[in-house]
């Protein structure tokens, strides 16, 4: 399997440190707030490298987190429940936006339970065990109003601080950066362990003697998650390219400053952005877009996911919504095809079944040529065009069920989840049938009108009607 990796800037063979186990880990939402779509299609796209590992014979181990402590979150926490002592707002607040988000992805077809998700506030001591260690190493000073990462003491160790994108002498400064996220422009040294202020949670924390309670830096969170979930070094290390800098750049220098294996994770990938009128969507811009806000104008969640993959992860999608009800035809369209196993022919060919057998592979060697989901599903049109021009026997049903449930597993869009039509439904079909056979056109026409009243199409073939969802 291949895959583009960001620290090379190449497509690389796939090599494991434990195959056939892959570790993955993916940063996840900051939960302060809704997550806009374009958040939500770099988790489809990690979710998809999954899914082909999965298919391609590795088992995956995949970990997520939640940031419920940074900038953000303590300030909309402030916002939102004022009269509450500072940690229970913080907790209050990112809980109820962490179970919106788990319904979000669920929406979108990823399976939660395939996740390991871990919060950034469990995770307060190994924390601080990684500030000890790089402070004690002389990599991190403490300052008045916090302990800071030294990015020159880093370079003077021997390793590279711009290892996902170039940072010359120009764009780094002496100085230290305070807040979480800063200027992308220019590497400044980084808060590791941010002193108490008021109105902020605070944990305890002593270091060499003197008392620094507070809360963690951003940055830092994952890189003491990640090691706690998966070890260091692990493989895979997913997210979206406004990710890179600075943040990822600073997992890495923290998280492998003094170590003799200056790896951290052996591949990078990362997902373009998403965009809407040109430019990117982003709550600081004010042009974003919900999952709630897609159900309550009438579109399938899916119908997003599908839209997310017919882009490449590395090419900007630009959303509008034509190309969102594009996409929902589309999905119609396969949930066309699998509607196809509820309604078998008597005859029989055996020469199709093994054709079907060989398109769920054909499928995952595609998406293994570094996760090509535009060449997957321009191969699933070809098939579903084919298909719907034949009809399913009855000795290919298991086959055909076969392929549609490694379309499943392998993208995500649920089609063994649409149910068969109702034993009057068919009635209502066999009805049509006899009306057209005795020339009884406007009683045929009728029966199709109720029927595509209760969201069923039909097509009439050569042995016989075909429903389809609407």
């Amino acid at each position: 399997m291949r895959l583009y990796n960001t620290l090379t800037r190449q497509i690389e063979e796939l090599k494991f440190l434990d195959p056939p186990n892959v570790s993955i880990y993916t940063c996840g939402p900051t939960v302060y707030n809704h997550v806009h779509i374009g958040n939500i299609a770099s988790f489809i796209y990690a979710d998809t490298l999954k899914r082909t590992l999965k298919a391609n014979g590795f088992r995956v181990k995949h970990a997520m987190n939640f940031t419920d402590v940074d900038d953000k979150t303590i300030t909309r926490s402030k916002e939102v429940f004022p009269d509450k002592d500072p940690l229970h707002a913080l907790q209050k607040l990112t809980k109820e936006y962490s179970i919106i988000f788990l319904e979000n992805l669920k929406a979108v077809g990823i399976d939660v339970n395939s996740y390991t998700f871990v919060k950034a506030t469990t995770h307060i001591k190994e924390m601080q065990d990684l500030v000890r260690k790089l402070h004690q190493a002389g990599f991190a000073y403490i300052a008045d109003d916090g302990i800071y990462f030294s990015i020159e003491k880093y370079k003077q160790s021997g390793k590279k601080y711009g290892q996902l994108t170039e940072i010359t002498s120009s764009s780094t400064s002496e100085a230290r950066i305070q807040n979480d996220e800063y200027d992308k422009e220019s590497a400044h040294d980084f808060a590791l362990w941010k002193k108490h202020k008021p109105g902020e949670p605070v944990w305890e924390f002593k270091i060499d003697g003197e008392v620094l309670d507070g809360r963690p830096g951003w940055h830092l969170e994952c890189s003491a998650m990640s090691n706690s979930m998966l070890g260091q070094p692990f493989d895979i290390h997913t997210g979206g390219v406004d990710l890179i800098f600075p943040h990822h750049e600073n997992e890495i220098a923290q998280s492998t400053a003094g170590n003799k294996n200056s790896v951290y994770a052996a591949y990078f990938m990362h997902s373009e952005h998403f965009l809407i009128d040109g430019n990117k969507m982003s709550k600081s811009l004010n042009n974003f877009i919900t999952v709630e806000e897609l159900i309550s104008k009438g579109y399938d969640p899916i119908a997003f996911r599908l839209l997310t993959l017919q882009g490449h992860y590395k090419s900007q999608v630009h959303f509008s919504f034509d190309n969102l009800t594009a996409a929902q035809n589309r999905l119609q369209d396969l949930r066309s095809l699998a509607a196809l196993r509820h309604q078998p022919r008597k005859h029989t060919h055996d020469s199709g079944t093994f054709a079907l057998e060989d398109i769920a592979n054909e499928l995952a060697k595609i998406l293994a040529e570094d996760l090509n989901t535009p060449k997957a599903l321009a191969f699933l049109s070809q098939v579903s065009t084919q298909l719907q021009t034949v009809h399913i026997e009855k000795d290919m049903v298991d086959h055909f069920e076969k392929m549609i449930l490694g379309i499943d597993e392998m993208l995500g869009l649920n089609l063994m989840s649409l149910k068969d039509i109702t034993h009057d439904q068919k009635n209502l079909l066999k009805e049509r049938e006899s009306a057209r056979a005795n020339q009884e056109w406007g009683r045929s026409d009728s029966i199709r009108a109720q029927l595509e009243s209760e969201g069923v199409g039909v097509r009439d073939a050569t042995h016989g009607p075909i429903w389809f969802p609407l």
